[in-house]
């Protein structure tokens, strides 16, 4: 389990501003001095078969966290979250899949601790390096909380600034189509590293949690599905992403994702996920802060 106190070298260059250090160079303590252990760390235990895991997802991702710690005994050993179940069904997209393996048989081994020591430069660096926004960090209880990219809105809603969604980067907006398939839209994650995709000429989306949803839900995990992989986009349920009319600044767009329980912002022809808010809060201009 990677620790940041064990030494991982990190880039630690200190950003700047007339003399003021931006946002991200100071500690998670600092910047979340009452909320940064409240989030939920949903665990589960070794030894469980997948199929459990998986149903768990579907009412925690994106929610209150990205991923399941899994547990042997008290200690935490990796973590599951939609990554590992759409990899695995793509590999085996059958019932036998979420019943013959064990969640550590497909867990995330580099689970990610940090303390309240630590900057958010330093944690966003980690991130953007595993290419996943999830940490867990000691509590108050000799227990571990959560840190996700939701999180990190919280950070985003308390900056002072006049920075506006159209100064994020812009980023490829990867769509699919009514006619693609399972396996044509995971394909597309992959190949974009993407866990979202939004449907052409619409505001509608796709993500790995819907996918699980079906799974779970609609088609019993895949009990009597024996080609899964084949089946059309339109068999799913899509969610629509919130469009809104006016450039928000970031703390104003930050509150609308934080509240949102599936986090996902269009304005105009750019969307805006807690991931872009996250590299945004990483930017040397951003040195004016709203501590409560």
């Amino acid at each position: 389990m990677p620790n940041l106190e064990e030494g991982i070298s990190l880039d630690g260059n200190m950003l700047v501003h007339g003399g003021k250090p931006a946002i991200s160079e100071n500690t998670l303590e600092f910047l979340l001095p009452d909320s940064l252990t409240s989030s939920l760390c949903v665990n589960i235990d070794k030894g469980l078969e997948v199929w459990v895991v998986a149903g768990m997802l579907v009412q925690y991702l994106e929610t209150l966290t990205d991923s399941v710690v899994v547990r042997e005994g008290s200690k935490p050993i990796g973590m599951i979250g939609g990554k590992e179940i759409i990899n695995g069904v793509f590999d085996d997209p059958s019932h036998s899949f979420f019943y013959k393996n064990k969640v550590e048989d497909i867990m995330d081994t580099n689970l990610i601790q940090v303390t309240k020591h630590h900057t958010l430069n330093e944690l966003l660096s980690i991130w953007k390096e595993t290419r996943r926004a999830f940490a867990i960090i000691p509590n108050e209880l000799y227990d571990y909380s959560a840190i996700s990219a939701k999180k990190i809105l919280e950070v985003g809603t308390r900056c002072k600034t006049d920075m506006t969604i159209s100064d994020i980067p812009k980023k490829k907006t990867i769509t699919f189509k009514k006619d693609d398939t399972v396996k044509d839209i995971i394909n597309s994650m992959f190949e974009n590293k993407t866990r979202k995709l939004l449907l052409e000429d619409s505001y509608l989306y796709i993500n790995d949690r819907i996918i699980i949803e079906t799974i779970a839900e609609e088609l019993k995990f895949l009990t009597d599905t024996y080609d899964f992989l084949d089946i059309p986009a339109n068999t799913f349920k899509l969610e629509e992403a919130k469009v809104v009319s006016e450039n928000l600044t970031i703390p104003e767009v930050s509150k609308i994702l934080f509240e949102m329980a599936h986090p996902y912002v269009i304005y105009q022809d750019q969307v805006v996920s807690p991931w872009d808010i996250c590299t945004t809060l990483s930017s040397e201009n951003l040195i004016d802060y709203e501590r409560c």
